[in-house]
Formats: C-alpha cells, structure tokens, sequence
C-alpha cells in the first residue's frame, strides 16, 4: 500500500508548447514497475486549452468542477459537467479545456505504452475554439 498525501507533489503550469491559456497541472500518479496508468487533476482558466493530441492507449477525463468543451477531430465540440466522463479511443486526434467563460477542472488517466502518455499536436486555433 501507498499514500501520497495532498500537497506532497507541487503543482505546475501547464506548458505553452502544449496548452493554451492559464492551465495548472496536479500530477496524481505517476507510471512506474507495477502500474502503467498516469493521472492528473487539470485545472483550465476560461478560454484555456490543450492542444490537439492523442493518447496511445486511449484517455478518460472525469470532469470534478466548473464546465468544459471537448472534440474529436471531424466531430462537433460538446459541452462537459461536473460528474461527466469522457473517454476517447487510442489514437483518437482531440482536444479539451475549460468553455470561453467558465474555468473547468478535471481529472486526466492514460496509460503509458512504449514509455509514453500522450504525442502532442498543433494548438487549437482560436477559430476552431470559438466555433460553436
């Protein structure tokens, strides 16, 4: 058995290269020699985003607070809620962040496969964000 206590791992900002807008990362767990999942507690200030990514065995958000937008690529972008999960398919081109007006914060788990979580993508542009 482990206990990871809150506050025992710092938060950290959400890379420009891979998010857009105000974003704070809560690492969870990390993977390691008995588990291959990863998780974290994402924060989004309105208006701000990832870019657009896959994840090689697939993702599921589950949204803890405020409200968010998610997409597919090809698909429309849909509104998420607290209590809502979401999961996308391995390989499945997305993005996700919090809506124009609202700050959204949910919890990310991938599992790592061949030593990676995620291959990010080019940003969200603004028009795609904006296109309701």
């Amino acid at each position: 058995m482990e206990i990871t206590r809150i506050g025992s791992q710092p938060s950290s900002v959400g890379s420009q290269d891979w998010f857009t807008g105000k974003v704070r990362i809560d690492a969870l767990f990390q993977p390691n020699e008995f588990r291959r999942a990863q998780a974290a507690s994402v924060t989004f200030e309105p208006g701000a985003r990832t870019a657009w990514h896959t994840h090689p065995l697939g993702q599921t958000l589950i949204v803890t607070s405020g409200a968010g937008w998610v997409q597919r690529e090809g698909g429309k972008v849909k509104q998420i809620f607290p209590g809502d999960l979401v999961w996308f398919d391995a390989g499945e081109k997305h993005w996700h962040g919090a809506t124009a007006t609202t700050a959204m914060t949910h919890i990310a788990i991938q599992e790592q496969l061949d030593g990676k979580v995620v291959q990010w993508m080019e940003k969200v542009e603004d028009s795609e964000y904006t296109n309701q």
